[in-house]
């Protein structure tokens, strides 16, 4: 009974904070525990491979009990396409998959990082955001620490680095605090 309270809790936390970015958007239910917003629904048939790798990545978290809500795809003006993905557990988290070398770990990472920072910009009371890889290339734990440590030594920013290591199907979480601790920044 206490993890059904505590995924209402989830969702609740994840709806305010979807809601809050985009106030008048809708909120589909797809799967358990996954919501998508009505405007992105149409990437599930322009980019089916993309759709099935993000939903895919979101399926391991809901899997250990978090709430999804899919964002919508946010244009930022003469910029581009700047946007996160998800809001996973009442906190924004941009998703990436990786294969690679640790500089491609880096690269993906330092992405997703930026994108978060964008997307809280204009939020003040949004404190944190946070990047989650799907680790594909075969690294030990250490290395990916201590690569995502130094992707943060200059940063101030609060949040948590997600990993799944496919290889092993082991799943872990660390503050940015954590892992700038490691090389010693705060």
């Amino acid at each position: 009974m206490n993890d059904s309270l505590e995924l209402l809790g989830l969702n609740e936390k994840s709806l305010a904070l979807a809601s809050a970015l985009f106030p008048h958007e809708k909120w589909i239910p797809t799967e358990a525990n996954i919501w998508v917003a009505k405007s992105r629904l149409v990437e599930q048939y322009r980019e089916p491979k993309k759709w099935e790798r993000e939903m895919s990545q979101v399926r391991i978290l809901i899997g250990r009990g978090s709430a999804a809500y899919f964002l919508p795809e946010k244009k930022n003006e003469g910029k581009g396409k700047v946007y996160v993905e998800t809001v996973i557990d009442g906190e924004i988290v941009e998703l990436k998959t990786v294969s690679g070398n640790r500089n491609t770990l880096g690269t993906a990472f330092e992405q997703g990082f930026k994108q978060g920072k964008t997307a809280v910009q204009g939020f003040p009371d949004i404190l944190t955001h946070s990047v989650f890889i799907r680790l594909l290339s075969d690294f030990t734990v250490r290395s990916v620490k201590a690569k995502i440590a130094g992707e943060l030594k200059n940063s101030t920013d609060e949040g948590s680095f997600i990993c799944y290591f496919e290889k092993t199907g082991e799943l872990y979480t660390w503050t940015y605090g954590e892992l700038r601790s490691i090389i010693g920044t705060k």
